[in-house]
Order: structure tokens, then sequence, then C-alpha cells
């Protein structure tokens, strides 16, 4: 069973990387897609590949920390559609930095908690009114195992997915059959354009801890093309990262079920990654 034919997803950070991909996918398979992003070209460009190759997708931009152009977003969806069924609160920055990093993050740290934490609210309270009307719905909320425990070089980043996975759990309880709530826990994923943010890279050592000198090893190697069989066969228990289509797959993969089932809770890694969290 297709259960994404003609469900109508809004996909936020769609302009690029993993969001793009989730909407590509969702629309592939029959979806129609809301794709939103506060760069309009990036995002109108992923729409217009989508209908050119015959799926149904329109844009909006949209800036997820101002509630006023997200509760807009929502309506467009409504108008546009005659629905909307799934709310994907993808859009997010990761400012890695330790403490003593403050004068160089502040700003960062502000920007993170904005789009991290107010932005997944600001996404839930855009359509809580109209899936409960319409009596379903779904709202999948990008979280990280950052969230899952504190780490140095981390505090801001963690404590906004943190408080992702708070607002999600706290969502499931308050609207249970009423509206699915997933939340997606993904590993690290080069690729999705995430990794530009961090501020400094030694503070990847809070989720590599010793295997620091080694994954950066892997990195260069898995950006030249020269990562060896054994990290690189994704049919391999050795395989070191997931890439974002693999991820991605994962996110259609949870919107892809009847109304009776809801996997409320995912996290996604690669069977030989490097992380400790």
């Amino acid at each position: 069973m297709n259960y994404l034919d003609g469900k109508v997803i809004v996909i936020t950070g769609a302009g690029s990387g993993f969001g793009r991909l989730v909407a590509e996918m969702t629309a592939a398979r029959g979806a129609r897609v809301v794709a939103a992003d506060i760069d309009e070209v990036a995002v109108r460009d992923v729409v217009e590949g989508i209908v050119a190759t015959g799926g149904a997708a329109t844009h909006r931009r949209a800036d997820v920390t101002l509630r006023s152009e997200i509760n807009e977003l929502a309506a467009f969806a409504v108008d546009t559609f005659g629905a909307l069924d799934v709310m994907v609160n993808n859009a997010g920055v990761m400012p890695l930095a330790f403490f003593s990093d403050h004068a160089l993050a502040a700003d960062a740290w502000d920007r993170c908690i904005d789009i991290n934490f107010r932005g997944v609210l600001n996404g839930i309270t855009a359509v809580y009114d109209q899936m409960i009307t319409q009596g379903r719905g779904q709202i999948v909320n990008i979280s990280s195992i950052y969230g899952n425990f504190p780490n140095a070089g981390a505090a801001v980043y963690g404590a906004t997915k943190a408080a992702v996975n708070v607002l999600s759990d706290a969502l499931r309880m308050e609207s249970q059959g009423k509206i699915k709530v997933t939340t997606v826990r993904p590993t690290g994923v080069p690729g999705t354009g995430l990794g530009a943010g961090v501020l400094n890279l030694d503070a990847l050592v809070g989720i590599l801890g010793a295997n620091t000198a080694s994954y950066m090893d892997s990195i260069v190697a898995h950006m030249s093309g020269t990562l060896p069989d054994a990290l690189a066969d994704v049919d391999r228990v050795t395989y070191w990262t997931i890439s974002p289509e693999q991820l991605a797959e994962q996110v259609v993969y949870v919107i892809d079920q009847p109304w009776g089932v809801s996997i409320s809770d995912i996290t996604v890694r690669a069977s030989g990654e490097e992380f400790i969290l």
C-alpha cells in the first residue's frame, strides 16, 4: 500500500539538503507537497523540478522563526490543496561551540534557539487547529541524537534538540488519537549541509570522544572518495555513515503508514558509525 498518495505534506527547510530530498521523495510517491524555505529562489527550484517530473507541489517563502509567516504557510497549504495532513518541521542549524567560544557564538546561538526550538513550536501551533478539525494529522519533528544527553561542545544545539523531544512527547500525550507525532533523531550525516554551521571543529569531541581522530580521517576519505569498501558498503555492518538519501527514506517511511499506525520515535544510524551518543 502507498499511504503517501494524496497526502498534503508541508516541509520546512525544503530548499536544500535533507528537506529537499523529503519533498522530492514524497512527491514522487503521490503526495501533494508544500515546500517552504527562507530562500525563495532555492525552494522555487525544488518545486519546479518536482512539477517537471509530474509531481504536485507548490512553494512559499517562510521564516520559521516568525509565527505569522508559519501560520500563513499552513493557511496557504489548506487554500491550495484543501487539507494539511503532515507537517515536517525540518529547518535547523547546528552552531557547535564551547562556552568559552561565547563571544564568537552568541548570535549564532540566538539564531539556533529561534530556528530549532521556536521554529518547531511555531510549526506545531500553525497546523494544530487544522489537524484537530480534520480529525487526523501527523507532525514530524526533526531532532538529533545530540538531544539525548548533554555533551561538551553542543550545549545550545543539544538543548534545542532536547526541547524538541519534550515538545514532541507532550504533544503526543495531548493529541493522542487525533494527531500522530513522530520524533526523528538522526545521527551525523555528512552531505546535509548542517555541518557548515559548526563554529569550532574541536566541539565535535563531545559526540566522538576517543574516536575523534579516526572520524576526521574517515571524513577526509569520504570527501575524497577514498573511503575503504568496508566502511562505504551499505550492505556491511561496518558501514560508516548514512547518506542524506537514506535518512530521507526513513522520514518517508514514518509518513507512509496507515493512519492507525504511529511510529512515534525513530533513531537513524549507520551500524558502523563512530559517534558515542
